[in-house]
């Protein structure tokens, strides 16, 4: 007897991604299924809690209080038996820490190939942790470094690792295109990161973002 495709609920902020996302997927109809999408955490909420999906699909970050990692968080304590895969931009072992902890059931890429990413779902569906294959070794390396209490500067302040690599730079005067030269990044995604150093530390521009730094002697 076939099997049913994995019916599954899309999350992000990004319209435009989230039809990508379904066009992408729509080449794999008899293995997956979109019922429900949603570009805030609010209506995602209550439409898992409606249709019940296989696996829902979410970004990282959306736009408001409730993040991705939040609203896995949420849907995971109303059901633990949930499967809740992120799929982020960020390439960052930190980021997937957080979404273990959050109570996802895997953490890949938006680069992650297509035919791959239907796998992951399904392994996702029967009860796997997935990690984005370019990711899973050095996942295992992060991960043994921690354990051994080898943290990166302002990890207790829940910064990534490249989050504390361009604080260190901000500390130093670093503009962002600077930064970006120095870590081979594209200058948007130095302002992405900066932004979340700001929400992280609590802090609304850069001078805040050096004294909290210093105050806490994440670089002397």
């Amino acid at each position: 007897m076939k099997s049913q495709p994995l019916r599954l609920v899309l999350v992000d902020d990004h319209e435009m991604v989230i039809e990508g996302l379904k066009a992408l997927l729509a080449r794999f109809h008899g293995r997956v299924r979109v019922v429900a999408e949603s570009v805030n955490a609010n209506d995602a909420e209550a439409l898992v809690a409606a249709l019940d999906p296989d696996v829902v699909v979410s970004d990282v970050r959306l736009r408001g209080s409730v993040s991705g990692l939040d609203l896995c968080r949420l849907l995971v304590e109303a059901n633990p038996a949930r499967r809740v895969v992120l799929l982020s931009a960020y390439d960052d072992e930190q980021y997937l820490f957080q979404a273990l902890r959050a109570g996802a059931a895997g953490y890949l890429l938006k680069s992650i190939e297509r035919d791959e990413l239907v796998r992951q779902l399904e392994r996702a569906a029967r009860g796997e942790t997935v990690v984005d294959p370019s990711m899973a070794a050095r996942a295992v390396s992060s991960a043994a470094r921690l354990q051994a209490g080898e943290f990166w500067p302002g990890a207790h302040l829940s910064l990534t690792q490249r989050e504390s690599e361009v604080l260190g730079l901000l500390v130093a005067g670093l503009s962002n295109r600077a930064i970006a030269g120095k870590l081979v990044l594209g200058e948007e995604t130095v302002k992405s990161h900066v932004r979340s150093i700001f929400r992280k530390l609590d802090v609304n521009d850069r001078a805040g973002a050096v004294a909290v730094a210093l105050r806490e002697g994440i670089f002397q």
